[in-house]
């Protein structure tokens, strides 16, 4: 679970970052899941864009996508979703305590 503290940092190092994955109109699937799970052991943090003819909530889609992917959810604001999972292999992003 992250503090207030680190959300706030990864906010931060997220406002730069452009939306990788799109949610659409057929939702969320397991090759969308798989593809999140791979870019976040990656990268770390990633933006998500629900656009509007997805049919469902952006905050279910953020829930289904947090618990698939065993990510921690940032922030969603907007149509956009911001994720974060430590790598275990190419550990990038430096929390504060």
């Amino acid at each position: 679970m992250l503090t207030g503290k680190q959300k706030r940092y990864l906010r931060s190092q997220a406002h730069h970052l452009n939306a990788i994955f799109q949610v659409g109109k057929t939702g969320v699937n397991e090759n969308m899941i798989q593809q999140i799970d791979d870019v976040l052991e990656k990268r770390e943090l990633i933006k998500i864009s629900v656009l509007q003819n997805c049919l469902e909530d952006k905050e279910e889609v953020a829930q289904t996508l947090t618990e698939a992917t065993s990510a921690n959810l940032v922030q969603v604001i907007g149509n956009t979703i911001v994720l974060y999972r430590e790598s275990s292999e190419d550990k990038r992003i430096e929390l504060p305590n």
